[in-house]
């Protein structure tokens, strides 16, 4: 779902400048599940917005209002403004890993390859 920005009045953001967007939303996730916040492709490729900490991570247990951190990577001054369609917010099942220690791991076709690899 589209998260839009709920600001008093509008938020100018400098090139190369952070500022936390405001959008008025609380909610209230099962346990189990999370709820990711993303970016806007169309901002980013327009104007080089996007979020800080990308995605950003929402646990079932926090019940604060959702902000924003976002980020101009672009060449002009970005004008954020009430309504403004700014973040993407998806909600997923969250799986819990149980580790072990192990001192070797198992072999495969691609081992350490890491960047660029495939």
């Amino acid at each position: 779902m589209d998260i839009c920005a709920a600001v008093d009045r509008e938020i100018t953001i400098p090139p190369g400048q952070r500022e936390v967007i405001p959008t008025g939303m609380v909610i209230a996730l099962p346990a189990g599940y999370e709820a990711q916040i993303r970016p806007r492709s169309g901002l980013a490729l327009k104007h080089g917005i996007t979020l800080v900490n990308s995605p950003g991570t929402i646990d079932a247990d926090y019940r604060g209002e959702i902000r924003l951190l976002m980020i101009n990577h672009g060449k002009n001054s970005f004008v954020v403004r009430r309504g403004d369609r700014v973040a993407q917010m998806v909600i997923n099942q969250v799986c819990r890993g149980h580790w072990r220690r192990k001192e070797v791991l198992d072999e495969t076709a691609r081992g350490q390859g890491g960047f660029g690899h495939t």
